[in-house]
This record gives structure tokens, C-alpha cells and sequence, in this order.
């Protein structure tokens, strides 16, 4: 690959400014005027660097706009001698963050389908969780998201996807219940029309729910 497409490859994975999309700057400055309004002054001694970690750990935690999930799945491979029985990756840990009150949901995701022709590396089923886990997310959303993302991509036999996670804005706020767990899915083709399909998935990832959550 050429310097100038390395370059333009690099380009598209940093955080873009204009467009609408604040400068760095003007994002520090606003975690200042959040510490304001908390009650508490940005210019003491332990205060002074929090906007740049603010941004820098934003930056993380949203890196997923940055990913574009479909190509993720681009590339496939076809030699898998005759292999078509399910493929499931189970417990993959998960970090997003609650659009409601930007708070952390913690959890696994639980990905499984049924190939028709291809199968992507099982890195890039991790990979698709956190390219729409990165975000600011509700559980449901992102669990069709995942799910829809490998149909549409991969056009398997069928899609199940299963979230665990629990959610901060429960637990640290509002009602104050801690160690609950959310639950949800959507299954696909196969998935859905076929109960003995769906029956091997779930016997494989265990019954959602049963193990505790962490809430932190």
C-alpha cells in the first residue's frame, strides 16, 4: 500500500473536526465548564489536566464512530471443507455507555450463526460488538444492530446474538438497584424458524443471566 494510502487510511480513523464535530479544544472546554457547574474549580492543582484525560478517555470510549462495522466483515473465507454447522463466540466482554445519562452498560455479547458459503475470522465477530458497543448505546439497539451487521454481511443461514449486561444508570442512579441484569436478543433465520436451531444456541451460552454481573 502506498504512503499517501496509508495516509488516508490513517486519516479516517482519527476523530474528524468541522462538520459540526467540536475541535479538542473546545471539548476540554467544556469539561471545565462541566467541573464549573459541578461545584468544584478546574484551575486547582488536581483539576488542571482532568479536561485533557477527559477527552483522551472519550476518545476511547466512543472510538467507535470511527469504525465502519460492515468492513469489518469484509473479509471472508470460503475454505472451510464443507463446514456448515454453528459458529459461536461466547463472552465477549463489552464497555459502552448509556445515551440516556452517559453511563457505563457493562457486559458480554454472545454471537452466533449459521454459514451458508463464507465464515469471517472470529476476531472480527469481537470486533463488531465493540465497533457498536463504542457508542452511545441502548442495549436493545445495539443487540440488532450486531445481529442485522452479520446478516446482512455474511448472509448466513441464520443470526442469533444474546446481551448480558449491566447498566450504571440503574445502579448508581434512579432506582439504585444494583447486581440486575438485562437480557436481550434477536434471532435471524434459522434462528428464529427453526426451535432445535435456537435450542443448541442457548445450550451453548447457558442460560443468559444466571451468572452475576458486574456493576462497575
Amino acid at each position: 500500500m502506498s504512503d499517501e494510502k496509508n495516509a488516508e487510511k490513517t486519516s479516517k480513523n482519527k476523530p474528524k473536526t468541522g462538520a459540526g464535530r467540536p475541535s479538542r479544544e473546545q471539548a476540554e472546554d467544556a469539561v471545565r465548564v462541566l467541573l464549573r457547574w459541578a461545584g468544584d474549580d478546574p484551575a486547582r492543582e488536581g483539576l488542571i489536566d482532568t479536561p485533557a484525560r477527559v477527552v483522551r478517555a472519550y476518545e476511547e470510549f466512543f472510538a467507535g464512530y470511527d469504525h465502519d462495522p460492515r468492513e469489518i466483515l469484509s473479509r471472508t473465507f470460503s475454505e472451510v471443507d464443507g463446514y456448515d454447522e454453528m459458529i459461536v463466540l461466547k463472552d465477549i466482554r463489552f464497555e459502552s455507555y448509556c445515551e440516556h445519562h452517559m453511563v457505563p452498560i457493562i457486559g458480554r455479547a454472545h454471537v452466533a450463526y449459521l454459514p451458508e458459503h463464507r465464515v469471517v475470522g472470529i476476531s472480527k465477530l469481537a470486533r463488531l460488538v465493540d465497533a457498536f458497543a463504542k457508542r452511545l448505546q441502548i442495549q436493545e439497539k445495539m443487540t440488532a444492530q450486531i445481529a442485522d451487521t452479520l446478516n446482512e454481511v455474511l448472509q448466513p443461514k441464520g443470526v442469533g446474538v444474546i446481551l448480558e449486561a449491566a447498566h450504571q444508570c440503574m445502579s448508581t442512579r434512579g432506582v439504585h438497584k444494583a447486581g440486575v441484569t438485562m437480557v436481550t436478543s434477536r434471532m435471524l433465520g434459522t434462528f428464529r424458524s427453526d426451535p432445535s436451531t435456537r435450542r443448541e444456541f442457548l445450550a451453548i451460552v447457558g442460560t443468559p443471566g444466571v451468572m452475576s454481573m458486574p456493576n462497575t
